[in-house]
């Protein structure tokens, strides 16, 4: 079944909210294809590589968290970025790129869905205060070690994270997927025992150290994966469609 490109655009638009979200990029249809859409490709982000599997595929649309068109880059179409919008126009494939309002939201969100996958029970945001930042706050079932819950995360995301282990053990955990890494002083205001990100900076392992406080890394693409397939995966059974997640590997 085949649905028009307007109509899916208009209902993810609707769905995740993006107009309200103030963002470092434009959200929804950011490359236009073909009128009709039977078959949507996903992945993290629009790289040659997710493109290059999406024309093998017979992909339609290819939907993504990190598109294109940030603030500040070179607005010039050349190099890397001419090559992969030459992909996307010579096969007419659209791409549908959304990235602060598929962190933020409360059922396809990426946070949402990490804490399904490493059954974090979501009690509220990180700083209720700040509606910007787009981390949660949440609770194990039982208490476990530091290395217990690394154990958990390297389970269910298939790569080993790095720990910075506090004296603690983990019953609340804070988390913001990607590069929320700056977050962990929202943390540690929150009372957390554990903040897991997906990215460290140098001073992170400070911050973690001598606030005693457990800290994981446990890779920006790693934990970026889901929401994008549980955001794919609506708008197929919306619209009688069909959906294929590709993950493109990336360690960072």
């Amino acid at each position: 079944m085949a649905v028009s490109l307007s109509t899916l655009v208009a209902e993810a638009d609707r769905y995740l909210g993006s107009a309200r979200v103030q963002d470092y990029c434009p959200n929804g249809l950011q490359v236009e294809g073909r009128p009709q859409v039977t078959r949507i490709v996903s992945g993290v982000t629009a790289s040659q590589a997710l493109l290059d599997a999406a024309v093998e595929a017979n992909a339609d649309l290819v939907l993504v968290h990190h598109g294109y068109f940030w603030k500040g880059e070179n607005p010039c179409i050349t190099g890397m970025k001419q090559r992969r919008l030459k992909t996307l126009l010579k096969h007419d494939i659209s791409l549908l790129a959304y990235h602060l309002p598929l962190d933020l939201h409360a059922e396809v969100g990426n946070n949402v869905q990490l804490a399904r996958q490493l059954d974090i029970t979501v009690e509220g945001p990180l700083d209720p205060d700040n509606p910007r930042i787009v981390g949660l706050v949440g609770s194990l079932s039982e208490p476990m070690t530091p290395r217990d819950f690394a154990h958990r995360v390297q389970s269910a995301l298939g790569r080993e994270p790095v720990l910075i282990e506090g004296s603690d053990m983990i019953r609340r955990v804070g988390w913001c997927t990607g590069g929320g890494q700056g977050y962990i002083d929202q943390a540690i205001a929150a009372g957390v025992d554990l903040y897991l990100s997906g990215e460290a900076s140098e001073q992170t392992f400070h911050s973690a150290r001598e606030n005693d406080i457990s800290f994981i890394a446990a890779g920006h693409h790693a934990t970026e994966r889901y929401g994008v397939q549980a955001l794919g995966d609506y708008l197929a059974r919306r619209f009688a469609l069909e959906h294929l997640f590709i993950d493109c590997p990336n360690p960072i």
